[in-house]
């Protein structure tokens, strides 16, 4: 009998909860009707943060997954399956970006303050789970237009850095190929190709750029460009060899395993805007942007980066 007791305790305290909990979700779902019914606007702000809240903890336990796997294996980031390794790559951006909105939803009842700033600033300070469909389209086109705005200065700065190699003949491949992209023409990747030498042990090796050449392609790649000069080379070096490890892997994945918003997320990474270009065009794209990575070496990773916007300006 002394042990029937705690039994039916603890059996009545679980249908205790259990019942508390049926009635905060009744009492939250007629809170939520009566915000969609009486401040539609509102409710969508409100929707939007509560299904981001869930989705970014559900992300939390699979990062976290990844990571124990990685511990438990002693697996190298480059030796990830693609998804795992742009899962880190992303979540490592959000969360950098999420810091200052964390810091704000701390103390009981911030969350209204929260929903006020998604209201006024969703793009400055909000991740993309807390962003509505449209918001995400919107604020895609947004951050490209910026980045298109150094594409011009990149390939400017290509054409006058090429005058001043000492071979005459790659010299006239690579201005000619600025001149055909100034033009409004795609290149070829036999073109890309043909001018690869010259980006590994030349003027063109990242860390022999100019600062403002350096600058315009770390805006390409949404990195700031106000740090002192060591830091942006170091940086943009960085985030072009992830860009080649997450191609490798993609390559071992293969583009038919992807879904159409994969497609377009890897497309959006490497310097095109996919928002509004359809799935054929989206993977036409991608499958030349791979023969030209999986082919180039690390140490022509100056190459890589100038042929995100070579390839890209005129699409």
């Amino acid at each position: 009998r002394s042990q029937e007791r705690p039994l039916s305790s603890r059996a009545t305290s679980r249908a205790l909860v259990a019942a508390v909990a049926a009635m905060a979700r009744r009492v939250n779902a007629r809170y939520e009707r009566y915000l969609e019914r009486s401040f539609p606007r509102f409710y969508v702000l409100y929707s939007t943060f509560t299904s981001g809240i869930q989705a970014l903890f559900l992300e939390v336990k699979e990062i976290g997954r990844i990571r124990f796997r990685m511990s438990r294996q002693r697996l190298k980031v480059q030796q990830l399956p693609y998804r795992d390794m742009e899962r880190l790559r992303q979540f490592r951006r959000d969360a950098l970006k999420a810091i200052p909105i964390g810091i704000i939803a701390i103390p009981p009842f911030a969350n209204f303050l929260v929903i006020v700033l998604m209201y006024f600033f969703p793009r400055q300070l909000l991740i993309r789970y807390f962003w509505t469909p449209q918001q995400q389209l919107e604020f895609l086109d947004v951050y490209d237009s910026i980045r298109r705005d150094s594409y011009p200065g990149v390939v400017q700065s290509l054409a006058l850095a090429a005058q001043s190699l000492p071979e005459p003949r790659p010299r006239e491949l690579l201005q000619q190929l600025c001149s055909q992209v100034q033009g409004g023409a795609r290149p070829r990747l036999a073109q890309l190709l043909a001018v690869r030498s010259l980006f590994s042990g030349s003027p063109l090796v990242l860390n022999r750029l100019q600062v403002d050449h350096v600058r315009a392609l770390s805006q390409v790649l949404f990195l700031t460009p106000h740090l002192p000069a060591v830091l942006l080379r170091h940086r943009l070096l960085s985030h072009i060899l992830e860009i080649r490890h997450l191609d490798r892997a993609l390559l071992r994945l293969g583009l038919g395993q992807l879904s159409e918003e994969e497609l377009r997320a890897a497309c959006y990474l490497r310097g095109l805007n996919s928002t509004h270009l359809g799935r054929a065009e989206c993977w036409a794209w991608l499958e030349q942007w791979l023969q030209l990575s999986c082919e180039l070496q690390a140490s022509e990773a100056s190459l890589l980066a100038h042929s995100m916007v070579l390839l890209s300006l005129n699409y």
